[in-house]
């Protein structure tokens, strides 16, 4: 039995993260479940022994997105004393821009919100507050006050989401790059200060 329920979350699993993949390059109108199953090598059928249904689907890919980006905030704010100014520059990097298969879902989904399914909506919105509570726990560390701290991790996370978010629009313009690297010192400065 235990070997049974393991195939069956190695098989959930791999449907979800061919969802994250789908997601992260053709948004929510990009997720058909049939491509979906095909490219996981499962049947269409195969689909309903794992979510009820798409909308389900999309919650649940949102909740993988965000689980993957979990590993990045705790390796750069919780081990240790924690790195906001690496946190940064991780995030604000042109290798992470070129990475379209990984990272934080933020940039990747920020328009599609609105449009996407209740519970999907309120995963993303989940993910948006522990990323910004992530930064404020790590600025109280570093003496800010509680209030100060809510306060910049919020406008970081902005920064940070919508400066990576243009990144990509731009594509191989070289302005991309450039739109990382003001980004970057800008929200540098402000947590120095």
């Amino acid at each position: 039995m235990a070997d049974k329920s393991a195939h069956k979350a190695r098989v959930r699993d791999r449907i979800l993260d061919e969802a994250a993949a789908a997601l992260r390059s053709g948004g929510t109108d990009g997720l058909s479940v049939a491509n979906l199953m095909k490219r996981a090598g499962l049947t269409h059928g195969g689909f309903y022994a794992h979510f009820e249904n798409r909308d389900d689907l999309v919650a649940h890919a949102v909740d993988r997105m965000f689980k993957d980006s979990a590993g990045m905030l705790h390796r750069f704010l919780e081990e240790g004393e924690g790195d906001l100014g690496a946190l940064v520059d991780y995030y604000l990097a042109e290798t992470t821009m070129r990475r379209v298969d990984r990272g934080c879902p933020l940039p990747w989904l920020a328009g599609e919100a609105p449009r996407m399914p209740a519970a999907a909506r309120a995963r993303f919105q989940a993910g948006i507050a522990a990323m910004e509570e992530a930064i404020a726990k790590a600025l109280i560390r570093q003496g800010r006050a509680e209030g100060e701290a809510a306060r910049l991790s919020a406008s970081v996370v902005a920064e940070m989401v919508g400066a990576m978010a243009l990144a990509r629009a731009y594509g191989d313009d070289p302005h991309a790059v450039a739109t990382l690297e003001a980004a970057r010192d800008a929200i540098r400065r402000r947590l120095a200060s």
